[in-house]
C-alpha cells in the first residue's frame, strides 16, 4: 500500500494587486531565475528582499541579480507581487513530492530569456571595450540555448561590427550547429555595412 503525500498547500493572495509595471516583473523573473524547480515563493521573496538568512548565503542566491532588488518593500508585499506573477501566468507552482516550487510559464520564461540575453551583452559590450586581444568567451556556453540564440539575435539586430572578432573567438568553443549559428551572424553583420 502506497502511503499518501501531504502536499503543503499553497495559498495565492495579491493583495488588491492589479497591475505591475514590466520592469518589476522582469525584476521577480530574473530572481527566480536560481530557483526554478529549487526553490518556492518564500525563498523568492527573501532573496528579492535581500536577506542575509543563512540558507540564502549557503545557496550563494545572494549573488543573484535581483538580490535586494525590491528592498524597500516587505517581505508581505514581496509575496503579494509574486502571488500576482503566479495568478496572471508569469510563474507557476508545481510540486516536487510535497514542496510546491516556482517554475516559469512560456510567457514568463520569453521575458527572462530576454532579460538574460540583455544582461549577457552588456557583459559582452564591457569586455569589448576593454579592448582585451585575448576575449575567452567559453563561459556563454554554460547559458541556456535559447538565451544564446536570443543574444545572437540581439547581436545581429544591432549590426555593430565591433562583435565579429568576439564572435570568432566564441565559435572556436561550440560544436559545430552553433558555429555555423555565429558564422551566419558574422556574415548577416558584414553584409549590412
Amino acid at each position: 500500500m502506497s502511503r499518501k503525500v501531504h502536499r503543503v498547500p499553497v495559498s495565492l493572495d495579491t493583495h488588491g494587486i492589479n497591475h505591475l509595471p514590466a520592469e518589476k516583473i522582469a525584476i521577480i523573473l530574473r530572481g527566480a531565475d536560481e530557483l526554478i524547480m529549487r526553490g518556492g515563493r518564500s525563498l523568492l521573496a527573501k532573496v528579492l528582499k535581500g536577506s542575509r538568512e543563512k540558507k540564502l548565503i549557503e545557496l550563494s542566491l545572494d549573488q543573484s541579480l535581483a538580490y535586494g532588488a525590491l528592498c524597500t518593500l516587505s517581505l508581505k508585499e514581496i509575496l503579494a507581487r509574486i502571488d500576482w506573477l503566479i495568478i496572471n501566468n508569469y510563474l507557476a507552482i508545481e510540486y516536487d513530492y510535497r514542496l510546491p516550487l516556482l517554475v516559469y510559464t512560456p510567457r514568463g520564461w520569453e521575458i527572462e530569456r530576454d532579460t538574460y540575453a540583455a544582461e549577457l551583452q552588456t557583459k559582452l559590450d564591457r569586455l569589448i571595450a576593454s579592448a582585451n586581444p585575448d576575449l575567452d568567451l567559453t563561459w556563454l556556453n554554460d547559458s541556456n540555448h535559447k538565451v544564446l540564440i536570443r543574444l545572437l539575435d540581439r547581436i545581429e539586430a544591432s549590426g555593430k561590427l565591433n562583435y565579429i572578432p568576439a564572435l570568432e573567438s566564441w565559435s572556436r568553443s561550440v560544436g559545430k550547429k552553433f558555429r555555423r549559428k555565429i558564422l551566419d551572424v558574422i556574415e548577416r553583420i558584414i553584409k549590412k555595412q
